[in-house]
């Protein structure tokens, strides 16, 4: 009996009790977005590394959340890019994603600030600052 990836996504959730089945789910689906990506710019597949995934993480979590990454990932149990090691290292276990002999959960290890990467870094803001500023 094959199970859509939602009931599998909460089904480990629930196993690990740490993080929500929608945390899970955007990683599948960011590491896929990564593997696509990388397939795309190289013409052959090829392992991503853990870099190259958060690096996906965040930008498919700009373009799907904008600035409220780092709301929506805290209302998960995502604070920091070790949980998205952590994540992935579940599926890995779970039989959903692969590794290689080489893949530690330390790749994820102090890949991005949150702030920087998802509030910081939003344009709008120094505009929002500044009318803010302006009618005070």
């Amino acid at each position: 009996m094959i199970r859509d990836i939602e009931t599998r996504m909460l089904e480990v959730a629930l196993q690990y009790g740490r993080y929500k089945a929608n945390a899970y789910g955007f990683t599948y689906e960011a590491v896929r977005y990564t593997v696509d990506r990388s397939y795309a710019s190289s013409r052959e597949a090829r392992h991503v590394t853990g870099g190259e995934v958060l690096e996906g993480i965040r930008e498919l979590a700009v373009s799907r959340f904008g600035f409220m990454a780092k709301t929506v990932f805290r209302e998960w149990g995502v604070q920091r890019t070790e949980d998205f090691g952590e994540i992935v290292f579940h599926l890995v276990r779970e039989g959903l994603l692969s590794k290689t002999d080489s893949d530690r959960p330390s790749d994820f290890a102090s890949g991005f600030d949150f702030e920087e990467a998802f509030v910081r870094s939003h344009d709008w803001l120094d505009g929002f600052a500044a009318s803010r500023t302006d009618r005070a």
